[in-house]
């Protein structure tokens, strides 16, 4: 019988294309974005890179556009063992280990070089190895998804001009910090809905980085672009325990220096788009206005610490993450 059943695998390996061995190292990667996006195409990049700096023994598929489910699905997924590796949102990410999703709080960066400056520091150190403790996978790598900004039907300059507004929102809980400072409306949606929500009227406007508006076509169905840039993304590379386990040291170093280098390939390209592209959106017959971020900010900056609002990080770990590169007279 045992006999047996091995055959059959063997067979079964070698229809697929595989033998046992490659079959064996076989990863799955799983994200929600389109397969145009730099996140995307450097997964394709350090897929290719891990398999040529550890001999062919682990092959990395990468599943785009929702292909293995939504944000929260791929989460579980690691847990589940179905998917070995995913890029998600850190809001994501808080809602196994609430501290590490301090990062996605409206109006918590000042502008880019803090952001960078938190992903380099003993702070964001500390909050991925609690997040590791907590769930028992691990983050590799931090990459910078953009600064989100509102589309809409109809103009918004100050925070008021929200009001009542239906605005899609990711399915985290934090994202209801920004709909609430402003008195809009949330509507969690899944990603991959998005456009259809927008075009039938299932909500008045959403809010991501202008790569992402472009890439899923957003401004095809929304009139207006106001840069709020009220919340500055990141992505987290996490691969779930069971892989990490599995790694040997030296794949694990591998592993490690392939993703940081992905990472920041991927930052720098969305830091140029995002940009370049006011100009194009304008180019599209969109109007692009500059609101008042002061006053959004002001409305923001009291929920930031309110637990009621989705806070779950502790006043000490945001008191130094506002100190990362501030100004000392």
């Amino acid at each position: 019988m045992r006999r047996a059943l091995l055959a059959a695998a063997v067979s079964a390996a070698v229809v697929s294309g595989f033998t046992p061995a490659e079959a064996q190292t076989r990863l799955r990667f799983a994200h929600v974005y389109e397969v145009n996006e730099p996140y995307h195409t450097e997964a394709l990049w350090a897929a290719e890179q891990i398999k040529a700096r550890t001999n062919n023994r682990w092959n990395i598929e990468v599943f785009p556009a929702s292909a293995l489910g939504n944000e929260p699905a791929i989460n579980e997924g690691l847990a589940l063992g179905t998917i070995d590796m995913i890029y998600t949102g850190t809001a994501f990410a808080g809602s196994r280990f609430r501290p590490i999703a301090i990062s996605n709080a409206p109006y918590m960066f000042r502008d880019f070089d803090h952001w960078r400056a938190y992903r380099e520091s003993p702070l964001f150190t500390e909050l991925a190895a609690g997040y590791d403790r907590a769930t028992g996978h691990h983050i590799l790598a931090m990459t910078y998804y953009g600064e989100r900004h509102v589309t809409s039907n109809k103009p918004i300059n100050r925070p008021e001009d929200m009001r009542g507004m239906k605005l899609r929102v990711p399915q985290a809980p934090l994202y209801l910090m920004f709909a609430r400072s402003v008195g809009a409306n949330a509507t969690p949606i899944a990603f991959a809905e998005v456009y259809l929500a927008l075009q039938n009227g299932t909500v008045d406007g959403q809010e991501n980085p202008l790569p992402t508006i472009q890439a899923k076509k957003f401004y095809e169905v929304q009139t207006h672009l106001a840069l709020t840039a009220h919340i500055t993304e990141s992505l987290v590379t996490i691969s779930s325990g069971a892989l990490w386990r599995r790694l040997s040291d030296a794949d694990k170093q591998v592993f490690t220096e392939v993703w940081r280098e992905a990472a920041n390939r991927a930052t720098d390209a969305i830091r140029t788009s995002e940009q370049a592209l006011p100009p194009w959106f304008e180019s599209q017959g969109r109007v692009v206005t500059r609101p008042d971020r002061a006053a959004f900010r002001a409305a923001a900056v009291p929920l930031q610490n309110d637990a009621q609002a989705g806070a779950g990080w502790t006043r000490e770990q945001y008191d130094r993450l506002q100190a990362l590169g501030a100004r000392t007279n």
